[in-house]
């Protein structure tokens, strides 16, 4: 009996948390869980930025980071006139006549001599191009006579010289500020003297995923239970975004442990991003926790499919990403908010880029009251839907090249028509 006595006690108390909960639901979901569109949600967000300072670092530490200052050219390009190939310097008027040669001129050697009429001089891809001469001759298109003088046996045509400055003038602005530093933009900041460029320092990310029944990669698990993808492809967008993530781990269902795992975050990091927690189950704490740690939601629901179940807070200068907790819904919201975020806050074109392309074949949908994105794959200049069961079909999002939207009211889409893809 006394069993019995105690086993109600922890049933009551439960019961007692589950309304609490549900109550605080009903109120915290009248207050923000109006459903938002995605416009208004990028708006929301981008207003909240938080710019992030700039600091010095090496060429090699640039990769994936953005650029702080303009990179002005502080040399002519090409610096010289030089010789596009390997030939023989000489004047387009005497192709028709033997040429004398006076000197070899290899790369990285001036010219000693100036050519005159009847004369050419041999040289080296890259090589600068001696006074008095107008042209540059392949060798394939040379002999030797008897006395070893050169003779032209092709066609008149190109001089195959790049002209000084033809590609880049002193004074140029080669880089804008606000790049986002690809390998090819690392050869123009070593061609133009920037060894130790300005660039916005990178945010710190915090990643939590939350729930019970998630285990790490290396785990088996058990009966009701699922492995952590999630948290890795976050780490891994994180990184794409030039951002620096940092594991935070696993949060259970269970309030006292999030909140102090969320303080850790706050204290450490510039944005949190969680995934799962935030929706109406009476396991989902993240709001109760927000609520007491003074967290300002901003929006909670949006009016898209897949990731109604989004949330944006801030507190302080700290901002709150929560992700809905199937994967292709969370790799979607954080493509289409948590990316511009991050792009926006280091000075980079926060900008979601879309090409438009025709539907490979008809599509259509029973539901139409939210925008849909869909993924899809690209193949020979069309844009075709792939097999896709839901916000949970992780496998469909491996195989898709990008997202297209079908807005909300809209049913189907005919094929040939145009569509903006979001590649991903």
């Amino acid at each position: 009996m006394h069993e019995n006595n105690e086993k109600l006690k922890i049933d009551n108390t439960e019961s007692t948390i589950f309304r609490a909960a549900e109550a605080f639901f009903l109120n915290f979901a009248g207050k923000t869980g109006i459903m938002i569109r995605i416009e208004e949600a990028y708006r929301m967000v981008m207003e909240s930025v938080e710019p992030i300072p700039a600091e010095r670092a090496g060429i090699l530490d640039a990769l994936h980071r953005v650029l702080a200052e303009d990179v002005i050219s502080d040399v002519d390009m090409p610096p010289f006139d030089k010789s596009a190939m390997d030939g023989y310097a000489c004047r387009m008027a005497d192709l028709g006549q033997p040429l004398t040669l006076i000197e070899t001129i290899p790369a990285g050697k001036a010219p000693e001599r100036e050519i005159s009429r009847g004369t050419c001089a041999e040289i080296m891809t890259g090589a600068p191009v001696p006074r008095g001469a107008d042209c540059v001759i392949k060798v394939e298109d040379t002999r030797t006579d008897i006395d070893n003088r050169i003779i032209f046996t092709g066609n008149p045509g190109k001089t195959n010289i790049s002209f000084r400055s033809e590609d880049v003038a002193r004074g140029d602005i080669l880089l804008k500020k606000g790049t986002f530093l690809e390998p090819q933009h690392l050869a123009i900041l070593a061609a133009t003297g920037y060894a130790s460029p300005l660039l916005a320092v990178r945010p710190s990310a915090a990643i939590i995923s939350t729930g019970n029944e998630i285990v790490e990669p290396h785990e088996q698990p058990g009966l009701s239970k699922i492995r952590n993808s999630n948290a890795y492809q976050l780490i891994a967008q994180v990184k794409k975004c030039g951002a620096l993530p940092a594991y935070m781990g696993i949060a259970p269902d269970e309030e006292q442990a999030t909140s102090e795992l969320l303080q850790q975050a706050l204290d450490k990091h510039d944005l949190i991003i969680l995934t799962g927690g935030i929706s109406m189950g009476k396991f989902d704490f993240i709001p109760l926790v927000f609520e007491k740690m003074g967290v300002e939601v901003l929006f909670r629901t949006l009016a898209v499919q897949p990731g109604k179940p989004t949330l944006f807070g801030r507190i302080g200068k700290k901002r709150i990403f929560g992700l809905p907790g199937n994967p292709v819904s969370a790799f979607n919201t954080f493509d289409m908010l948590v990316k511009p975020y991050l792009r926006l806050s280091m000075g980079s074109d926060p900008a979601i880029k879309t090409i438009s392309l025709p539907m490979g074949v008809r599509y259509s949908r029973r539901k139409s009251q939210r925008d849909s994105f869909i993924p899809v794959s690209i193949d020979g200049g069309k844009v075709y839907p792939i097999e896709y069961h839901g916000s949970g079909h992780l496998v469909s999002l491996s195989r898709a090249d990008g997202f297209i939207k079908i807005p909300n009211g809209t049913s189907s889409l005919e094929e040939g028509a145009l569509t903006d893809v979001r590649q991903i």
